[in-house]
């Protein structure tokens, strides 16, 4: 699989991530700079925000990409090595437990329900007990 250069978030996980420079600044109708200030404005504030996140990706971006990945190799070989197998143990050695509670419910239970619907049977229909 070749890595998408323009579209860096094909899953769409950061769409909360808003730092455009319309979803952070926006003057009301009321209230405006003059037309320079305003366009001088636009292009500081991107110039420096991609500047900056440039420079932090940079010199961070690779350590915190080794960091994630190695969490990531953690936690899908404890899955795949430990919690999924021990699921698997519980489920074969809790079977036994669950025939052996579903018997217990039968026997007590069973007779008890079908009483009762007998009687409710018996009252819907009009008849006497």
């Amino acid at each position: 699989m070749d890595l998408d250069l323009v579209n860096r978030d094909p899953n769409s996980i950061n769409n909360h991530v808003q730092v455009a420079f319309e979803d952070v600044l926006a003057e009301p109708e009321d209230v405006r700079s003059m037309n320079c200030v305003w366009k001088f404005t636009y292009k500081c504030f991107t110039l420096w925000k991609q500047l900056c996140y440039n420079i932090a990706t940079f010199c961070c971006g690779l350590c915190i990409a080794m960091n994630w990945g190695c969490i990531f190799a953690e936690t899908a070989f404890y899955h795949i090595w430990y919690i999924t197998p021990y699921l698997k143990w519980l489920e074969i050695n809790c079977e036994p437990m669950r025939k052996l509670f579903r018997m217990c419910l039968s026997c007590c239970l069973d007779p008890v329900c079908e009483s009762i619907g007998t009687v409710f049977h018996a009252c819907k229909k009009g008849d006497s007990v």
